[in-house]
Parts: C-alpha cells; structure tokens; sequence
C-alpha cells in the first residue's frame, strides 16, 4: 500500500536561515511557501520526494509542541510521511497491525507566493507503536510543483534516509512485514554491524544496528540522508564555491558509487551526497 516516501519533515528555529541553506545545498528554488497552524513551511520537491522545513510561527499548541522539540533536541529530522494511493485501505491496514493510526485528516495548503492549493488526506501512527520513529501517511491526487534548478550541479533526487535501531529483528519486522516494504538487502560485519535496505519507490529506507549501540531497544531515531547528484566532481566545486563546508569526494561503500559529506548548511541533518554507479539514474 505504501507506494513512496512522500517528503521528510526537518525542524529548524529560523526558517529564512534554513530555506537559504538548502537552496544553495540543493541549487533549487523552494517549490511552495505557507504558515499556518502554529508553523512557517518552506518546501523543496525533488525528482522523487520533498523535503520539509518547519519552524515554530505564532502561539497556540502546535507552535509551543515545535519550541518544545527544538528546546529538547535541537535542528534536525523530525518525521517521514509515506505516501499511498488508498488512505482509507491504508489506516485498515495500520490498525489491524496495532499501530494506532489517528483519525484521517483533511488538509489544504495554500502557496504564499502563487496562491495555488493543494490538499490531500493524511493519518499518522502512533509514535510509541513505531519505536520512536514518527511516521505519517498521506494520500493525495495532485503532484506538487518542482523545485526549479537555479544553476548546474544540483541535487537530483533522495538516495535514501537512515534510521538507526538498536533492535534490528524488530526494525525488520516494523519496515518490512508490518509497513510491507521489500526487503532488498540484510548484511552484516563485525566492525560495522547491520545494515538493511527497505526499497520505498526508487529510493531506500536504510535501517543500521552498529556495534555498541545503547541498550534500550525500543526506540529508533531518523540519523540522515543521503541526496543523489548526476556529476559529483561539478557538486563538490559549486558547494566549495558557495562556502559550504564538505569532504573530499571520494569512493562510496556501494561499488561504482563516489560520495561526499555535507558539513554545514543542513539545519542539524546528516547529509551525504552519491553519484550513483553507471547505469542508474541520478
């Protein structure tokens, strides 16, 4: 029933701040621009997902619960909203699996500069039920617009977002066999541990247990992403440019890759950037 991952939700404390950050990271413009329920929304559509920035706005509940998280845990990723084609198959699905979906909502936003709508139907499980991993699912009939490429080497696409587990049988049971994503990898190595692959569209949810890791095994937590570009060396040299502090590129873990990390300019994000292996698309 899943059949992408809609966008990832980051929390920052200066929206202006972060909207300019991830412009000159991705090299696209902001898509679609709103306030409203206690947040400022600034949103970047990629070729396959969008990316989320949200930041306290106002007073009223919403905006205290964001200070809230930003004062407990500081900038960074907050949430995923898997996309699907039937939300109303899709909560079935979620309460039978005892995941405590809430009540579908109805929700319409408005671009700030456009003035065009959009609106869609979403519900969301309950947090303690999907180990600590906030999870959203939304349906909607309408595409968002594109993030319009404001110069050369631009992000492309999402890679894949990371989660961390430190109970990897359970991760397997929650991505795969209750939330029904493939399983496409499942490997593991003395020195670093676990590693899954979930595919989620064209894109991967990776699931990693590291040696060491703490022992209370019911909570999970969203550790990064990880952006596709088409020609990395042209990245590297815009992001160097434009004062963005990266890493040398160089070869990726997946043979035929070559990655980078971002250092700066993520509103708390772990951020990698990949030049997929010949033969797929960037």
């Amino acid at each position: 029933m899943i059949t992408g991952l809609d966008h990832v939700v980051v929390l920052t404390g200066d929206i202006n701040a972060a909207s300019a950050a991830y412009q000159t990271l991705f090299a696209r413009a902001p898509a679609w621009q709103n306030s409203g329920d206690g947040a400022d929304r600034v949103l970047f559509t990629l070729d396959n997902t969008t990316l989320e920035l949200m930041a306290p706005s106002g007073e009223g509940a919403n905006a205290a619960r964001i200070r809230a998280v930003l004062a407990a845990q500081g900038e960074g990723l907050a949430s995923i909203c898997f996309r699907t084609g039937d939300i109303a198959k899709m909560h079935r699905r979620l309460d039978r699996l005892t995941l405590k979906p809430a009540a579908i909502a109805e929700v319409e936003s408005r671009d700030a500069i456009s003035g065009a709508t959009l609106a869609w139907k979403r519900t969301r499980a309950a947090t303690e039920a999907t180990r600590g991993v906030r999870m959203f699912f939304l349906e909607r009939d309408k595409e968002r617009p594109l993030s319009v490429r404001t110069t050369t080497g631009s992000i492309t696409a999402l890679d894949h977002v990371v989660v961390s587990t430190s109970d990897p049988e359970r991760a397997a049971a929650l991505y795969g066999a209750r939330l029904g994503l493939d399983m496409a990898l499942d490997r593991s190595h003395p020195d670093w541990g676990r590693l899954m692959f979930f595919r989620c569209g064209d894109l991967i949810v990776e699931v990693t247990h590291r040696p060491g890791t703490p022992a209370d095994t019911s909570q999970d937590q969203l550790r990064g992403l990880c952006w596709r570009v088409a020609d990395i060396d042209a990245t590297h040299a815009r992001l160097t440019q434009a004062g963005v502090d990266v890493s040398e590129v160089r070869t990726g873990r997946k043979p035929g890759t070559r990655v980078m990390t971002v250092r700066s300019g993520t509103s708390g994000v772990p951020t990698l950037l990949v030049q997929p292996s010949a033969g797929k698309d960037a």
